[in-house]
């Protein structure tokens, strides 16, 4: 029997997407071009709602994805790797964009709070993850690097 041996890397994380509890998107965020149009996004977007959105599971396999979610009041989170991605490793990016936006949302995790702090989920997904590469997983450090940098933008405009 032949194994396939995967090379290691550093791009583990597909997109990082929220929907709302009618599974519109508030937030997507790919990194590679395994969606290429925002319609297959969208109706990828829409299958994956289908098929987590009653469940209680935390993790999913759809169309050779692993899936890592979470809901909360009226918001569903989602980290997307590969089929051969470490779940622990999609979990804890998952737990650190949660963890952070309920500290910077003062634990009003939910859509209008989330919608008036845009800017906020912008932030931090950057901190969290860039072009699919895991960068910080503490959400503490996290809320601290987007305290800073909301502070330098809002200093730098008259």
């Amino acid at each position: 029997m032949e194994t396939l041996i995967l090379e290691p890397t550093l791009y583990t994380v597909k997109a990082v997407l929220i929907l709302d509890n009618d599974g519109e998107r508030l937030f997507a965020k790919y990194y590679d071009d395994t969606y290429p149009s925002v319609k297959e996004q969208k109706a990828f977007e829409k299958n994956i709602f289908n098929k987590t959105h009653r469940t209680d599971s935390e993790i999913a396999l759809l169309e050779g994805l692993t899936v890592v979610y979470k809901s909360n009041i009226d918001l569903y989170f989602y980290v997307i790797g590969s089929s051969h991605e470490n779940e622990l490793m999609l979990m804890a990016v998952l737990n650190c964009l949660f963890d952070s936006l309920s500290q910077m949302l003062r634990k009003n995790v939910e859509k209008r709070a989330l919608m008036e702090n845009m800017e906020g989920l912008f932030l931090a997904v950057d901190e969290i993850v860039d072009g699919g590469v895991i960068l910080e997983s503490d959400p503490q450090q996290v809320v601290h690097r987007v305290a800073l940098r909301v502070r330098e933008t809002s200093m730098a405009s008259p």
